[in-house]
């Protein structure tokens, strides 16, 4: 390998790592991101953790501070309203399109991400929370694969990083409404092989908004 596709490497190895530590609350909100001690846990040069701690700033998850640094970008109530508005503005666009196209194959990746993060929210809801992190994987690969016939890169990628910062909100403030959620998620899916759209964006958007409140709700993101 090449000193500079090592080096890629390296970066998007600490990239992937950090942002992973970001969204899923290992790298708590607030937290002040020295450079150097990055630089031993991640394994990347200072002036590569600089480059990408701006990257993670231009997607709303690291706050750069001038010459103070950077910070994890702290939360709030305010944040989470406005991130779930936009999810919901995104999300609801993209499955009218997702299912008005979706193909056998789509419909098969659907009830395959259903599949695994049913057997995670019966877990949940039994009380075992030491799959948290999981479960929230997989309940992003069910809302991911139900837009995923939408026809757009763009609308997808926007999405994810919207998806991103909001499962950020609910990793802190560790949200599961037991079977409310889960009847909800199969609810969608019976939508999706179903077609309908209007129902499935009226789901969506009591499913999203009973999430906002009932974190805000919790007092944890005080």
């Amino acid at each position: 390998m090449s000193i500079e596709l090592l080096a890629t490497s390296i970066a998007d190895r600490a990239y992937d790592r950090i942002r992973s530590d970001i969204v899923f609350g290992r790298l708590a909100p607030g937290t002040k991101l020295r450079l150097d001690r990055l630089a031993k846990d991640y394994g990347a040069s200072v002036s590569t953790l600089r480059e990408i701690l701006s990257r993670l700033s231009s997607e709303g998850l690291v706050l750069a501070e001038g010459q103070r640094g950077f910070q994890v970008t702290p939360v709030s109530p305010a944040g989470f309203q406005d991130v779930a508005a936009m999810r919901l503005l995104l999300e609801t666009y993209a499955l009218s399109l997702s299912f008005a196209v979706g193909d056998l194959e789509w419909e098969s990746r659907v009830v395959a991400a259903h599949h695994k993060l049913a057997f995670m929210e019966r877990r949940m809801v039994a009380g075992d929370r030491e799959g948290t992190e999981l479960w929230k994987r997989y309940d992003r690969e069910f809302h991911q694969s139900l837009i995923e016939a939408c026809g757009s890169q763009t609308l997808l990628d926007l999405y994810g990083g919207v998806f991103d910062q909001y499962l950020r909100y609910q990793m802190v403030a560790v949200v599961f409404r037991g079977e409310i959620a889960a009847e909800e998620h199969r609810i969608l899916l019976d939508c999706a092989l179903a077609r309908d759209s209007d129902r499935a964006c009226e789901v969506l958007t009591h499913h999203v908004n009973g999430c906002v409140a009932h974190t805000l709700d919790s007092g944890a993101l005080r």
